[in-house]
C-alpha cells in the first residue's frame, strides 16, 4: 500500500490538486488500483452544482491520469521525473459521483514505450463502474 505521504513524494500535485488518497495495490506493475475518498469538504461542491453535489467528470478522470503516473513513475527508470497528461479517448461517465462516495481507480497499462504511455482506466463505486476511458501520458526525459 503507499499512503498519501508517498503519493505526494511521487506527485508533484498538491492540494486541492492531489485526488489519490492511497494505492491499495500494484500488480506486474502494469496494474495499480487507488481510491478517492470523495467528501463534502471537497473545494469543487463550493461551486459545481452546490444544490445537488456532483463530482465533475474531469476532475475524475484526473484522479484517473494520476493513479496511472504513479504506476510509470514508480518504475526504476522514470524515478525523478514527471508524468504529463497527454490525452484522452473513447471516455464514457456512466454515473454520477457524490459526497459518500469512495472511488476505486484501476489502471491498466496497455503501452509503454521509452517515455510515452498508454493505458485504460476504470473508476467504480461499490464494484460498479462510473467512468472508464483510455489514457495516454507523455514521461520527461
Amino acid at each position: 500500500m503507499i499512503d498519501s505521504n508517498t503519493i505526494q513524494k511521487i506527485l508533484p500535485h498538491r492540494y486541492p490538486f492531489v485526488l489519490v488518497d492511497r494505492i491499495t495495490d500494484i500488480e506486474n506493475e502494469t496494474t495499480i488500483v487507488g481510491i478517492k475518498n470523495v467528501t463534502i469538504n471537497e473545494p469543487f461542491f463550493q461551486g459545481h452544482f452546490p444544490t445537488e453535489h456532483v463530482m465533475p467528470g474531469v476532475l475524475i478522470i484526473e484522479a484517473l491520469a494520476q493513479t496511472g503516473a504513479i504506476l510509470l513513475l514508480k518504475k526504476e527508470e522514470n524515478s525523478g521525473k514527471i508524468a504529463y497528461f497527454a490525452g484522452v479517448d473513447k471516455c464514457k461517465f456512466r454515473r454520477k459521483v457524490i459526497p459518500g462516495d469512495s472511488l476505486q481507480l484501476r489502471v491498466e497499462l496497455i503501452k509503454h514505450r521509452h517515455n510515452f504511455g498508454v493505458a485504460k482506466g476504470y473508476a467504480k463505486v461499490n464494484d460498479e463502474i462510473v467512468c472508464e476511458a483510455e489514457l495516454s501520458f507523455y514521461i520527461n526525459s
